[in-house]
């Protein structure tokens, strides 16, 4: 598959709350480059190369709006701007926008950023890739203001223990840069 007979922006469609890149050549893209998304019916993908649409999560679908790398639609065929979908997505999404700000600098820094729900944290960030290296940390989004109670912090540092990963908080005060704490586990 070539790269260079993908036109970019990239069409996307949001239905209701989720997006998809329906050209199968345009979604392979998007993973090849950078790991975006999920094709649709493939829980992991062996290559990056699928003939299958790309599922976009809110998060990936804002990013690459804003780097001007896919043009979004809404069922009827409207442009969707990156503000109208922001406010859409903060309505679907628990502190979009502060998890945005997260997502937005790790990419930045060329992370690969995943979901991390199923190590109980917001994202897994990889240096290179799911399936290439191993997530080495896990990032949960908090606004500054919140209280984390002891329990989660032990029960946090114990999953990513378990898992060999770094913990790391990530906070976010009225819309501002993110702040990192990462914590390191030791036995005595």
């Amino acid at each position: 598959m070539e790269d260079s007979k993908i036109e970019t922006p990239i069409k996307a469609h949001l239905l209701t709350n989720r997006v998809i890149v329906w050209d199968p050549k345009a979604g392979s893209y998007l993973y090849k480059n950078g790991f975006f998304g999920k094709p649709v019916g493939i829980r992991k993908p062996k290559v990056p190369e699928f003939d299958r649409p790309l599922e976009l999560s809110l998060l990936e679908t804002a990013y690459l709006l804003q780097e001007k790398k896919i043009e979004l639609f809404d069922d009827e065929g409207a442009s969707i701007s990156l503000e109208e979908f922001k406010k859409r997505a903060s309505m679907l999404y628990d502190n979009f926008l502060d998890k945005l700000i997260v997502y937005i600098h790790l990419r930045r820094k060329n992370y690969v950023v995943r979901p991390g729900l199923k190590f109980g944290a917001d994202f897994a960030v990889y240096e290179h890739g799911p399936g290439v290296d191993h997530s080495p940390f896990l990032v949960h989004v908090t606004p500054s203001s919140a209280k984390i109670p002891p329990i989660e912090m032990v029960r946090a540092g114990r999953l990513a223990t378990t898992v060999r990963k770094k913990f790391i908080i990530a906070t976010i005060k009225h819309g501002e840069e993110a702040k990192y704490y990462a914590f390191t586990w030791f036995k005595p």
